[in-house]
């Protein structure tokens, strides 16, 4: 079986145990999921599902964001790691999206990136959650381990994963993949203990012979 093969096996029986697989960050607008997608780096998309949950009914525009002073933004975000920082880059990226995009979230990788605060993982959260384009795969921690687990790349780098990620994987199912082997870096391939018996993949993961 060839990496193209292995990757379709893969997305077949990941499909069959996480049918309606999608982002775990709640939200209802393209604006809200960036903004959650943000602040979700280096902490729990629980603890983040917790703020956004009074923090989107607050903001509901990109002039909310840009308007209100950093202070107050901070203080609520503040449960929230780097909330400094992040309250920062929302408030900037606001004002680029009002500056340049005329308020609107942009639909593409390149303009997205601009954004400050967003990297090409949060862009492809971003555009195949909230619009349905795949122009990448997100690659977190999840993703990066797996994939490398499973034999299907030999990189470290997050974009260099990607990349041979992309080679093999059909355009149409970019998106989709990253979210399977993120719910199953979750709930069954753990860092620190990893379920074989109960994996689907078992049979086609060298580190399960380990």
């Amino acid at each position: 079986m060839n990496k193209k093969e292995k990757v379709l096996e893969i997305i077949r029986r990941l499909e069959k145990r996480y049918p309606d697989v999608k982002t775990a960050l709640n939200f209802k607008t393209a604006l809200d999921l960036l903004v959650a997608t943000i602040l979700s780096a280096q902490t729990t998309d629980v603890n983040v599902n917790k703020v956004t949950e009074k923090l989107f009914k607050k903001y509901k525009t990109v002039y909310d964001y840009a308007n209100v002073p950093l202070e107050e933004l901070q203080e609520d975000i503040k449960s929230i790691n780097f909330y400094k920082n992040k309250a920062n880059y929302i408030k900037n990226l606001a004002k680029v999206l009002i500056d340049r995009f005329n308020g609107e979230l942009p639909k593409s990788m390149e303009e997205l990136v601009s954004l400050s605060g967003v990297g090409r993982k949060t862009a492809n959260i971003v555009l195949w959650n909230a619009f349905g384009i795949n122009e990448g795969i997100a690659v977190d921690t999840h993703v990066k381990r797996i994939s490398k687990l499973l034999g299907l790349t030999e990189n470290t780098d997050p974009e260099k994963i990607e990349q041979d990620l992309m080679e093999i994987t059909p355009h149409e199912l970019w998106g989709k993949l990253s979210h399977l082997l993120i719910m199953l870096g979750r709930e069954i391939c753990k860092a620190k203990a990893p379920n074989h018996k109960e994996c689907p993949l078992n049979d086609l993961c060298p580190s399960s012979r380990i």
